[in-house]
């Protein structure tokens, strides 16, 4: 594994030029659509010169979802027809697998919203409702079907991250579960009548007044990876407080799953509903937190964010500048700013100023005129063999430092650009 020096060293001489007028959403898909990473296999999408290696997971998912929102927005251009193609034959052949209480699992289902719209405007009646369908069966595994928190303990109601991870929840499910559970109440909610469209809003909040309340540090202004409501069980005493249940550390990509669940969700969230000025106050909340821990130099963020890169770990591997988080980050202040829900004067800099370090830190053009993304962290968990301490998120087995457009970077990067020229235009 590289140091987090040599990377930036790497980063500073060899990432691409800013150029304010290029599409870097259509420059990234093309350069990589056929050829990303899971963690360190490859896998790419049908194109006109690679077949399909994909499977339902959820990082091909965030890319066809990034991807199949790019060409909803440039669906009048030519060059965007083959996005669209490459997600539907995804979308028609694969098979959807839902594990048991498997947050993750859901994530993929996303991709269905827009191939609906799309099926519709073509008149194509019955693939639509497939589509409806299928991501209504992710929508009911969630709110039917899957672990919550139950009652005497804390936070009851809230969703488990996992089956295995017993009364736990991470910041990164609120964005995989709870996110597409906004989306269909968004586009299929009223159809069983307002009552019931209030009550999966007042869950879906209930999401998150939860995690906020039990991971938010009002000093650091961060939220911590992940809380127990049962710190002292099996599943949560290696790594969880015993008496807050929270995890140690304040991981990048975490708070970056959690600030754009947050964007996605009140961008279909009701006016009216109640708790929605309660969201709007976490969403800025974050946004303030987050600016305040921004590196001057870069406009981008650390993959731990309380430090900075003099802090060391027993591998050697110091704190480093990560692209995933850098990129949700970055995706989640231009979203918020154009739904209005952040201060444009407060936060476009801080937004404009990111998604130039996302070129100038983590894109390399190669020889052949493609680029890819360099500089993220491929995975970071907690369990009773993942501390969830800082030597863990910049040493543990799992936690590799990839070069070479990993998922988890390939789509929020793809969304980062793609808010970015909705601003510009």
């Amino acid at each position: 594994m590289l140091s987090a020096i040599g990377l930036l060293a790497v980063s500073a001489s060899f990432g691409a030029e800013f150029h304010p007028d290029t599409l870097y959403s259509r420059w990234i898909i093309n350069s990589r659509m056929d050829d990303f990473r899971n963690k360190s296999e490859t896998t790419h999408f049908k194109t006109a010169t690679t077949e399909r290696n994909i499977e339902w997971d959820y990082v091909p998912g965030l890319v066809a979802k990034a991807i199949v929102m790019t060409w909803e927005h440039y669906k009048d251009q030519a060059w965007s027809a083959p996005l669209h193609d490459a997600v539907e034959d995804y979308a028609d052949h694969i098979h959807m697998k839902l594990g048991e209480s498997n947050i993750d699992d859901l994530n993929a289902g996303k991709i269905y919203f827009e191939l609906y719209r799309a099926a519709k405007a073509k008149g194509l009646n019955d693939k639509a409702e497939r589509y409806k369908e299928n991501v209504t069966i992710c929508r009911n595994k969630l709110k039917y079907e899957h672990r919550r928190i139950a009652a005497p303990l804390p936070g009851a109601g809230g969703f488990w991250h996992k089956k295995r991870y017993v009364n736990q929840m991470w910041l990164d499910g609120l964005y995989m579960g709870p996110a597409l559970y906004a989306e269909w109440q968004g586009n299929f909610g009223m159809e069983a009548g307002e009552t019931e469209n209030k009550k999966s809003w007042d869950d879906i909040a209930l999401q998150f007044d939860t995690i906020f309340s039990y991971t938010w540090d009002a000093e650091k202004k961060l939220n911590y990876h992940a809380w127990s409501a049962e710190p002292q069980n099996a599943a949560s005493s290696f790594w969880a407080d015993p008496e807050t249940g929270r995890s140690q550390e304040f991981w990048g990509r975490g708070m970056g799953w959690f600030f754009a669940a947050l964007v996605d969700v009140l961008e279909q969230m009701p006016h009216d509903h109640s708790a929605r000025s309660r969201l709007v106050n976490y969403l800025n909340k974050v946004a303030d937190g987050l600016k305040a821990r921004q590196d001057a130099d870069s406009g981008c963020w650390y993959q731990l964010l309380q430090y900075d890169d003099s802090k060391t770990s027993s591998c050697g591997i110091n704190n480093y500048l990560e692209s995933s988080a850098s990129s949700m980050f970055t995706y989640a202040y231009l979203k918020g700013i154009r739904l209005g829900l952040l201060d444009r004067e407060t936060y476009l800099p801080v937004a404009i100023e990111a998604y130039k370090g996302l070129i100038d830190q983590f894109i390399v053009e190669e020889s052949d005129g493609k680029i890819k993304i360099i500089q993220s962290c491929e995975s970071a968990g907690l369990s009773n063999k993942r501390k969830g301490d800082a030597d863990y998120y910049l040493c543990g087995s799992d936690v590799t430092i990839n070069n070479d457009t990993e998922g988890k970077v390939f789509g929020p990067f793809i969304m980062a650009s793609l808010e970015f020229e909705k601003m510009k235009n």
